[in-house]
């Protein structure tokens, strides 16, 4: 009998995110991978049919959290944004197998944080401070 190949899939927690080529801290979840492209609804008269057109597409943020550290790296990236600075970057968002080794690329370009927000605070728990960004893009591919 020859041998079955299984082709287990990739675990969601072994990832990296670059940012111009670098390799950024090390993030706990990244979130919106995403593009959506709208439908257009146009009738000529006549038709009875509805025919569906393509669109412009929008892609989502990507958000990325990560435990609270002292590399200011990402704070300085926002903080030249709010200053007016047009410091667009591309990055990328690397899926590793269980070897290390990359399997999978989403890559975005013309990226800039539109929104960074610091860790929630309870003198209850024994939590991570979480620090959260999200970075507006202008396109994502895959490959």
């Amino acid at each position: 009998m020859p041998a079955i190949k299984q082709d287990d899939p990739y675990g969601a927690f072994n990832f990296l995110v670059e940012i111009d080529g670098v390799a950024a801290a090390g993030f706990s979840e990244c979130a919106g991978l995403s593009a959506e492209t709208d439908v257009i609804e146009y009738r000529e008269g006549g038709d009875v049919a509805v025919r569906k057109l393509i669109g412009l597409t929008r892609y989502s943020c990507i958000t990325l959290k990560r435990g609270l550290t002292g590399d200011m790296s990402l704070w300085h990236w926002r903080r030249n944004i709010i200053a007016g600075t047009n410091d667009r970057r591309n990055g990328a968002i690397v899926l590793l197998n269980s070897d290390r080794q990359e399997v999978a690329r989403w890559v975005f370009r013309r990226g800039w944080p539109s929104k960074w927000e610091g860790p929630i605070f309870r003198a209850k728990t024994n939590d991570v401070a979480i620090e959260t960004l999200e970075i507006t893009h202008e396109g994502i591919e895959w490959g």
